[in-house]
C-alpha cells in the first residue's frame, strides 16, 4: 500500500470535482468537535443607550429561497421561448442554480407537437447544457429512433432546469420554484402529446402521488399551466439501464406513442 503523499494541483481539483458532484459544500476540520459539549455563547451585554445595531450584510452565497409569486410572475411575463430562457438565466429565487453549472432550459425542435419531460439534469447535462445527453440521453435517442422520430421531431424538458446537488430528488420548495416556468415552458409549445420519463415527471406532471409502474402506459387528458394535453407516462432510460428487462414495458409504451402520432398525423 503506497504511503500517503501530498496531491498536486490537478489531483486537489480533480478531488474538488467531486466533492462538488457529490454535493458537498461546507468544509470540516481534522480534529473532531463534540457540539454537545459546548456551552452556549453568554448574551451580549449591551451597554446603556447603545446606538441600534446596523443591519447584517447580505450573504454571499445567495438567497435561501425564493418568492412563488414572484416566479409566477415573471413565467406569466414571457411571450416566447428565447424571452422565458432569458427569464430563468437571470433567475435567482431557486437555490438549485447557485450549485450547477448553467441552466438547462430545453433541447429538440420548439415548433414540435411532441413534448418529453424528464426530472432534472444529471452531470453531464450540467455540463453540455442540455437534456439528456448522457448515456441515459443516448439511450433516449435509440429509442426515439425504434419508433421512427428524433430530436428534430420532439421538445425535451425537464420538471427543473437545474442540476441537484448529487443528483437528488428536487425538494418541493425548489418544485414550486420551478413549476411556473415548466408550465408557461408548455404553453408556449402548445404539444399536442406528451411523455414523461420516470416517477417524478409523472407524479409532477399528473399530480398524483402514485407510483411510475402503476401508472405507466396509461394515456390520461392532463392540464399544465392553461395547456389541455394527452400525456402518456412512461419509465425513464435511467431506469432501463439498471433494469434492462424492464424495456419490454418501455417499448410497449413507445409502440402506443406511434400509435398516437399516426392518428394525429404528427409523424
Amino acid at each position: 500500500m503506497s504511503q500517503d503523499r501530498a496531491l498536486n494541483n490537478a489531483e486537489m481539483l480533480s478531488v474538488l470535482d467531486w466533492y462538488r458532484a457529490a454535493g458537498v459544500d461546507a468544509a470540516v476540520g481534522e480534529t473532531p468537535v463534540d457540539r454537545f459539549a459546548q456551552k452556549p455563547p453568554a448574551p451580549a451585554i449591551m451597554p446603556p443607550r447603545a446606538a441600534p445595531m446596523a443591519a447584517p450584510p447580505p450573504q454571499a452565497s445567495g438567497p435561501v429561497g425564493g418568492d412563488p409569486s414572484e416566479a409566477r410572475r415573471l413565467a406569466a411575463s414571457a411571450g416566447t421561448l428565447d424571452e422565458l430562457r432569458a427569464i430563468l438565466n437571470d433567475y435567482t429565487g431557486c437555490r438549485l442554480r447557485f450549485r450547477a453549472t448553467q441552466l438547462v432550459f430545453a433541447d429538440g425542435n420548439p415548433q414540435a407537437k411532441i413534448m418529453l419531460i424528464g426530472e432534472a439534469p444529471g452531470a453531464e447535462e450540467d455540463r453540455q447544457g442540455k437534456p439528456f445527453v448522457g448515456r441515459s440521453g443516448q439511450l433516449l435517442d435509440r429509442m426515439l429512433a425504434a419508433i421512427g422520430l428524433g430530436r428534430d421531431k420532439v421538445y425535451i424538458v425537464n420538471t427543473v432546469p437545474w442540476r441537484p446537488p448529487g443528483n437528488r430528488t428536487p425538494t418541493p420548495e425548489e418544485m414550486e420554484l420551478c413549476l411556473p416556468f415548466l408550465h408557461r415552458q408548455v404553453e408556449l409549445v402548445a404539444p399536442k402529446l406528451v411523455m414523461t420519463l420516470g416517477g417524478p415527471a409523472m407524479q409532477t406532471v399528473f399530480k398524483t402521488t402514485n407510483g411510475i409502474i402503476k401508472m405507466r402506459g396509461k394515456w390520461q387528458n392532463v392540464t399544465i399551466g392553461t395547456h389541455a394535453v394527452d400525456a402518456l407516462p412512461t419509465l425513464h432510460p435511467a431506469y432501463l439501464l439498471r433494469n434492462p428487462p424492464a424495456k419490454q414495458q418501455a417499448w410497449k409504451d413507445l409502440l402506443s406513442l406511434r400509435m398516437k402520432v399516426e392518428a394525429l398525423g404528427l409523424g
